[in-house]
């Protein structure tokens, strides 16, 4: 197993729910060794979070489950004197603290910037949070929900006759969640170079914005707000779900001989020429029509064969499947990218977990311990406090 590019990285990580454990889980793949500082007795909310009412009782529920695999757990009460005194031995030989409080909280608490950097001035410190940590929302409180909305996501999500829809999973989480992992590890470089620690202000609202492409370039550059399209991509046509024999079916014939392409193998080469469709802005214009005469077209196969005959012809094709069916691709196993565990309660029930999607010189970097029970290594609090602080002073530049 080739070494990981954050081995030796400690992180403390403070965050509930999704964007931070969504980072620290990230981290952890790429090498780093997170322990999780969870209130005594509650926990991670997540740990009550999914489908299963029975592990959500035990605190293992599958939001919980589903991020935070190869992460410790220590319980720690930061109001209570003894625990914050072990909260501060791991932060002095922590490189990275990790949270998702209100802006201002982590002030509030006793660890503002400068009773950070008095710990720990090499610390990379990040905050995630909906707004950021200045202006005039830093102080709301924020959920995935309120980000799709207040981004402009859910107005361009669905048709005209539908919107404003929620995206089907919490996009603004995770891509809050990458985008505070992608800073860390920037961080963390700049820190190798200088040897100063950093503070990251993540804001979910400006990730997603960011995230959003062209759905807000296109307005900042050319003025033309967008709108809800539903299943149609607004850049090309025909470019969209399109109705094969037995269910829908992705194409995106972008290019002009992809689209030529297209209508020759659906039997319906008048298309070329029509002069409604023979060239890019007009395909969009008469989108609808030509969507119809595909349609059409497309109604004499199954989606399968014509995902088959498309793709080998270059033209970008394939069925839409349910989760369920997309997890059970041959091309997932074949890079790795689903893992099986064991449930951390003992049960001997399987547990599948993902990666990140990205292979280092060929390898797929996964985790090898289920997620952590609640407090499942109080037990090595003061033992890993210990660790991380000679560590941390064997790796300290010489002044």
């Amino acid at each position: 197993m080739h070494a990981r590019p954050l081995d030796g990285i400690r992180v403390l990580d403070l965050t509930n729910v999704l964007a931070g454990p969504y980072c620290s889980y990230h981290l952890m793949l790429l090498g780093a060794e997170v322990i999780k500082i969870e209130r005594p007795g509650q926990g991670d909310l997540a740990r009550n979070l999914g489908p299963d009412p029975d592990l959500n009782r035990a605190g293992i529920g599958a939001s919980f489950l589903a991020q935070n695999a190869g992460k410790k757990s220590v319980e720690l009460d930061l109001k209570d004197t003894a625990d914050r005194t072990v909260f501060e031995d791991m932060l002095s030989g922590a490189d990275v603290l990790l949270e998702n409080f209100r802006a201002g909280v982590l002030t509030r608490i006793g660890y503002g910037q400068e009773r950070l950097d008095q710990i720990n001035p090499r610390l990379v410190c990040c905050s995630i949070s909906g707004f950021g940590q200045s202006g005039p929302m830093s102080d709301a409180p924020a959920y995935d929900q309120i980000i799709q909305g207040l981004s402009g996501m859910m107005s361009v999500t669905g048709t005209a006759g539908t919107a404003p829809l929620r995206v089907g999973f919490p996009v603004c989480d995770t891509t809050g969640g990458l985008a505070a992992a992608m800073a860390v590890s920037a961080a963390l470089l700049h820190r190798e170079r200088t040897g100063q620690g950093s503070r990251l202000d993540v804001s979910m609202l400006e990730a997603s914005l960011s995230a959003m492409g062209w759905a807000v370039s296109n307005y900042l550059v050319s003025g033309v707000p967008p709108q809800p399209m539903g299943d149609q991509n607004a850049t090309a046509a025909p470019s969209g779900t399109f109705h094969a024999a037995d269910g829908p079916l992705n194409i995106a014939a972008n290019q002009q001989r992809q689209f030529e392409t297209l209508c020759r193998l659906v039997g319906a080469p008048e298309l070329i020429t029509d002069p409604r469709f023979n060239e890019r802005e007009r395909r969009k214009t008469h989108r609808e029509e030509l969507n119809a005469a595909l349609n059409d077209a497309l109604g004499a196969r199954p989606a399968g064969e014509w995902e088959h005959v498309l793709t080998a012809a270059g033209v970008p094709a394939a069925r839409v499947l349910t989760v369920p069916q997309a997890l059970a691709q041959p091309q997932l196993r074949h890079r790795r990218f689903i893992t099986d565990l064991e449930r951390p309660d003992g049960s001997g029930q399987p547990l599948q977990v993902l990666g990140s999607g990205v292979l280092f010189d060929g390898e797929a970097f996964l985790p090898t311990a289920p997620p952590p029970l609640l407090g499942e290594h109080n037990h090595q609090r003061e033992q890993l406090a210990a660790r991380w602080s000679s560590a941390a002073a064997e790796e300290a530049p010489t002044p």
